[in-house]
């Protein structure tokens, strides 16, 4: 049922109307800000443990709850979705199966069902809106974020802003400075995005652009600045691209040279490549994590320790006793989303995300030349791309980078006419 179905209804009907439409956006938007996780870090302040937290995982059911709300309006259409993406659905197999080897089951079993409805929630909003709705609809979330970010800092700096790693970065509502300029420069791209493709609030999504642009800066993160950067570039390619086909042709393969250029820099001169971005090239011990972790790797190439436990379980003969005494100190993550899915679901699971991963990179280059949604997928992927290579934020439960990824995955493997407006 479209808004045009409505059109010369009596008020009455008008106001239900709007009040159905103003509880469905809001359950979206619920979805999207709990998996921000914005509010963790102020409820359990710097000590606390997430994974331990009884309460923490209570307050993740809203989201499930709203993301079963809609998907009751339209399981078909979502069903449909998720068969376009037959590589999410071989991940998320392997991720059930894992459990079956899990150096942890009950912690793998709970993990795999958290990231169910992580995914359940993505597939659900790209089906339910267009891309511009879509992206109206993240940026309000990121603008809302970006201004709870700034009250945090400047109204109660002890939260907002990191006392003694780094002094004077800004850090929001997040626990550590990279957290906020990650966030950001994700935001930044969602609402650029959502100013191209509405036009008439351009101005107003701008705005809250510059404000997330601040906020990257102000954490002084490095990392998620370039990223911004070429995430914003990889929009004003887009830009010319669907501009002039002809045009267009040339700026893919300036593009694809450009990216070969770099690669190679990177290649042979990787130690300036890193202090351009004022990190060694270890990339703050990264390396370290990776080498233990590989270690472990090689024990179980195939099947891995089981999804989502392998730096939960303490012991000390467990896979991360051993990166820990590799590593000379106690990582929380794999810092790279492919050394996690690796370790954690072996080979076929490595395999899974990376085919995933590249079918939205086909279909996200193929919606440069025929789809308005490349003004929010490209940049978006080009953040994501280069995130992923440092941080482990692909196939995590609760976590709204992976549910964003997954979103743009469906949408640009679903059909614009198929999308549900009701």
């Amino acid at each position: 049922m479209t808004h045009g179905a409505w059109a010369g209804a009596p008020p009455a009907a008008e106001a239900r109307w709007t009040l159905w439409r103003l509880a469905t956006v809001g359950a979206a938007a619920l979805v999207f800000l709990i998996y921000s996780q914005f509010w963790v870090f102020p409820i359990l302040g710097e000590d606390g443990d997430p994974a331990a937290s009884g309460l923490v995982r209570n307050l993740y059911l809203p989201a499930y709850a709203a993301a079963l709300f809609l998907f009751a309006l339209s399981p078909w259409e979502v069903v449909r979705a998720t068969l376009r993406q037959p590589f999410l659905i071989l991940l998320l197999l392997i991720c059930a199966a894992s459990i079956t080897w899990s150096i942890a089951p009950d912690q793998s079993f709970r993990r795999v069902i958290a990231l169910g409805f992580t995914c359940l929630g993505a597939i659900v909003l790209a089906v339910r809106y267009s891309w511009a709705e879509l992206a109206e609809l993240l940026a309000g979330c990121f603008a809302a974020l970006a201004v709870i970010a700034i009250l945090a800092a400047l109204l109660v700096p002890s939260l907002g802003v990191m006392p003694d790693l780094f002094p004077g970065a800004w850090r929001g509502v997040w626990p550590e400075k990279n957290a906020l300029g990650g966030n950001m420069a994700i935001g930044f791209v969602v609402l650029a995005a959502a100013a191209a493709l509405n036009p008439k609030r351009a101005l107003l999504w701008g705005g809250f652009a510059v404000l997330a642009l601040f906020l990257v800066l102000m954490s002084t993160s490095k990392t998620s600045l370039v990223s911004l950067l070429l995430g914003f570039g990889g929009l004003v390619f887009v830009a010319l691209v669907r501009r002039n086909a002809a045009l267009g042709v040339g700026m893919v393969w300036l593009a694809v040279f450009g990216a070969a250029l770099l690669g190679g820099f990177m290649l042979v001169a990787a130690d300036v490549f890193f202090e351009l971005l004022g990190k060694d090239a270890t990339l703050t011990g990264r390396t370290e994590i990776w080498e233990a972790a590989m270690r472990q790797i090689e024990k179980r190439p195939w099947t891995g320790y089981g999804y989502g436990v392998v730096w939960e379980v303490k012991g000390a003969w467990t896979p991360l006793a051993w990166i820990v005494k590799d590593a000379n100190f106690t990582p929380i993550h794999a810092h790279s989303a492919w050394v996690e899915q690796w370790i954690g679901m072996g080979l076929p699971g490595l395999a899974a995300f990376a085919l995933m991963y590249a079918q939205a990179l086909i279909l996200a280059a193929v919606a440069i030349f025929r789809d308005r949604g490349a003004f929010l997928a490209v940049p978006f992927l080009i953040v994501y791309s280069l995130m992923s290579f440092t941080e482990s934020i692909a196939v995590t439960y609760h976590d709204f980078r992976w549910a964003l990824f997954v979103m743009i995955a469906v949408k640009l493997a679903y059909p614009i006419s198929a999308t549900v407006r009701r």
